[in-house]
């Protein structure tokens, strides 16, 4: 399957030494949960399975993944004591999107590449969105040097990010079962499976579309992927759809960067922080949390038109 994936791309895929594999057991899990979803999802929906399945999704994702992982753990854009940080990483394993340690190497390794002229075509937004769904829900990134990516020790050491890694599938199968055992076999399909498979191809869904279309404010120096942002999406994502913002800001808590931009993900920052769980919040304009490299210039649109 490498062969045939690097045959299509021969010309810089990856950079020497490195592998693209197949990701069996996302691929895996993927399809369950949207085989799952498509078979019985329908029937199941009903009003409070469905607020149910929304309050999970903000915990899971707007928690777990976007203010836990990709904040804080990854950008450390505030201050949190090891109990929070480990439950805010306990949360992002109920996204179903995976294991800590597996999303924290994959975004290191594309904020390597994708901040360099010479970026792969694997790290790459220049393909279509049938090859992008392809490439990113079905394979992974083997590097023959996972030093130059400088992931901190503290993070790829962790015990208890270690022991989520190798054991996430089953937490989210136990919750299942639980739901499926007080609140029946509908409840279970809609808030386990359904809003899984919704986060899985939504993660990917905006990861794509931020990196090709919408509005930049700011362009990266020598980096090949600037991002863009997007109104709608942003709102959608708890802010992750605000991506030029992010790639100029990547250690702000504070995604989006003016009025009509809405991060639902900031304001679970700030009540985290009114709790007095997290502190030394990084927010744009505020703290520098600038990239050096990071230019402010004119809006540049991109849409699907302009291709």
């Amino acid at each position: 399957m490498y062969h045939a994936i690097s045959m299509q791309n021969s010309t810089n895929l990856v950079a020497p030494g490195d592998q693209i594999v197949p990701g069996w057991l996302k691929t895996f899990w993927l399809y369950f949960m949207l085989t799952s979803a498509l078979i019985w999802g329908w029937s199941s929906l009903s009003g409070p399975r469905s607020a149910a399945s929304v309050v999970l999704t903000v915990v899971t994702v707007g928690l777990g993944h976007s203010i836990g992982l990709h904040r804080g753990i990854i950008h450390r854009s505030y201050r949190c004591s090891r109990v929070v940080r480990g439950t805010l990483a306990y949360l992002f394993v109920h996204s179903g999107l995976g294991g800590p340690l597996s999303w924290i190497r994959v975004h290191y390794f594309r904020d390597y590449w994708q901040n360099r002229l010479d970026c792969p075509a694997f790290f790459r937004y220049d393909h279509s969105i049938g090859r992008d769904y392809y490439w990113n829900l079905h394979f992974s990134l083997q590097p023959a040097d996972i030093g130059q990516y400088e992931i901190p020790a503290e993070d790829l050491h962790d015990p208890w990010l270690a022991f989520l890694e190798k054991t996430w599938y089953l937490h989210v199968l136990a919750a299942a079962g639980l739901i499926w055992a007080v609140f029946g076999f509908e409840a279970m399909i809609v808030c386990v499976p359904l809003r899984i498979s919704i986060t899985i191809l939504g993660h990917w869904l905006v990861g794509f579309i931020s990196h090709k279309y919408g509005y930049a404010r700011y362009d990266i120096d020598d980096a090949t992927e600037h991002g863009y942002n997007n109104w709608v999406l942003g709102a959608l994502s708890f802010g992750e759809g605000f991506h030029n913002n992010h790639h100029a800001h990547p250690s702000s808590a504070k995604m989006s960067s003016t009025w009509y931009e809405l991060d639902m993900g900031w304001y679970l920052v700030a009540i985290l922080r009114a709790l007095g769980l997290v502190w030394d919040v990084q927010v744009q304009g505020r703290t520098p949390t600038k990239r050096d490299r990071a230019k402010p210039r004119l809006f540049r649109w991109h849409w699907p038109w302009q291709d």
